[in-house]
């Protein structure tokens, strides 16, 4: 289990924290296997339109695991097993206006897809697509994701 800093909060809450302290957010790395061979969902960010994984902030009551569950659903609309195991973490500036960003730390965890919905809460406002974990390494925003994605090794959670 991963022990959060205080910094684990939203942006919300900020209050007059200084806006270059690190925030931590949660994330969902989907996978299915077609064929025995894993596949990986990436969808589009909001703003800029590049390839990223569901996450989010913190919600209350919940587990770092099942927060990343929870964003899953929302933005890209899939349900299935999470695991509570943190792949990694990876580093990324979030922008909360233009040309005002935000350094967050995102601790990634496994979510095995059993179900795709055609209707989500923000399927208007996103793209999804499946790759092979090469691919979506190449293709995710950020070498640190890109990473975890190239190393992930779905047997571990069976």
């Amino acid at each position: 289990m991963i022990e959060l800093p205080p910094s684990a909060q939203s942006p919300m809450s900020l209050g007059n924290a200084a806006k270059s302290d690190m925030r931590t957010q949660f994330g969902a790395l989907c996978y299915r296997l077609v064929s025995g061979k894993p596949q990986v969902l990436l969808i589009t960010s909001r703003t800029r339109g590049r390839w990223i994984i569901p996450k989010g902030w913190p919600v209350e009551g919940l587990t770092p695991a099942q927060s990343a569950e929870r964003e899953a659903w929302e933005e890209a609309g899939v349900k299935g097993r999470i695991n509570s195991v943190c792949l990694g973490m990876y580093s990324y500036n979030k922008e909360i206006a233009p040309g005002d960003f935000l350094p967050c730390m995102v601790a990634v965890f496994p979510l095995k897809v059993k179900t795709i919905a055609e209707q989500f809460p923000e399927v208007s406002e996103r793209r999804r697509k499946w790759y092979s974990l090469p691919k979506a390494a190449r293709k995710s925003d950020g070498a640190e994701l890109g990473n975890i994605i190239s190393h992930f090794d779905p047997r571990m959670f069976r």
